[in-house]
């Protein structure tokens, strides 16, 4: 295991320090406050941790309410809504300096037999002949070495690749407004924290890196990482619909259906690399041409 990956699973290794209240910290980000991925992942790990073990999460849906500082703990409360027979809910709210900066809704459930269909995996390349982040992002000569240092600090523990070229690497012309990466932990998981949970906890945090780059492809905008858009996220949904594993390769194909009000929406699907459908996911964000 690398020890960024490490690094990140002591960040998500939140503290009890009472009965349904947690604490976390943060690491840098890209912009200057708290990354949504790592809120997100942290008040699931909070969730989790007040659900018995046999209850695995199939869905979560947050708000991202105020923009968190780095610097500050954040307290996480969890309301245990429903212990029901085969579904659990738990609702939680992150806090910093007093007021709430995060709310998620969770729901767990104990396996069962069902029904089986699924959406076909789309086309894609084998994962292993792209560039990873750092070859193409020590690529692109117009891209501040400072930004570039930034993405590839926040992105160090996950192997994320880009099919095609992202936002930053070539913009100024409107693009198909669809996006495919792979990803994968940068370092195999195993041993006691090798659990259920883990993986999803993780495949939470990486999956609000990019959801919103089919939005700035539609507009031949490059993003943050050139400073053509503002933007924050508002809110994320996503349903875990088969087992996965967080440390093999996962196919995360996105697309933007509409943008409009300075918001635009992303949905995608996650997809293990034999083709089952292991994840949906939508958000929506701000994304606002500077002022």
């Amino acid at each position: 295991m690398s020890q960024a990956l490490q690094s990140l699973l002591d960040l998500l290794d939140i503290e009890q320090i009472e009965v349904d209240i947690f604490r976390g910290r943060s690491r840098s980000a890209v912009v200057p406050r708290v990354f949504g991925g790592q809120v997100a992942a942290q008040a699931l790990v909070a969730a989790g941790r007040t659900v018995p073990e046999d209850r695995l999460a199939h869905s979560l849906h947050a708000y991202f309410l105020r923009p968190g500082d780095p610097g500050a703990p954040i307290v996480y409360t969890v309301d245990r809504m429903n212990d029901g027979r085969s579904f659990t809910a738990r609702r939680v709210v992150a806090v910093q300096h007093g007021q709430p900066i995060f709310a998620l809704s969770a729901s767990f459930q104990r396996h069962e037999e069902g029904f089986e269909h699924q959406a076909p995996m789309p086309l894609s390349v084998d994962p292993v002949t792209l560039p990873t982040s750092e070859e193409r992002l020590r690529g692109y000569g117009h891209l501040d070495p400072e930004v570039v240092e930034r993405f590839l600090e926040a992105r160090e523990a996950i192997d994320l690749r880009y099919v095609d070229e992202p936002p930053y690497g070539t913009f100024g012309e409107p693009r198909e407004p669809h996006s495919q990466v792979w990803f994968r932990t940068n370092g195999k998981l195993g041993g006691a924290i090798d659990e259920p949970l883990l993986h999803v906890v993780l495949a939470t945090y990486v999956s609000d890196m990019t959801l919103l780059d089919s939005v700035l492809l539609a507009h031949g905008r490059g993003g943050w990482a050139v400073g053509d858009v503002v933007g924050a996220s508002l809110d994320h949904a996503m349903w875990f619909h088969r087992p996965f594993r967080a440390d093999e390769w996962l196919l995360y194909d996105q697309e933007s259906p509409s943008a409009h009000g300075g918001r635009g929406l992303g949905q995608a699907r996650i997809y293990t690399q034999d083709g089952q459908l292991a994840i949906s996911v939508i958000q929506e964000g701000v994304v606002r041409a500077p002022r």
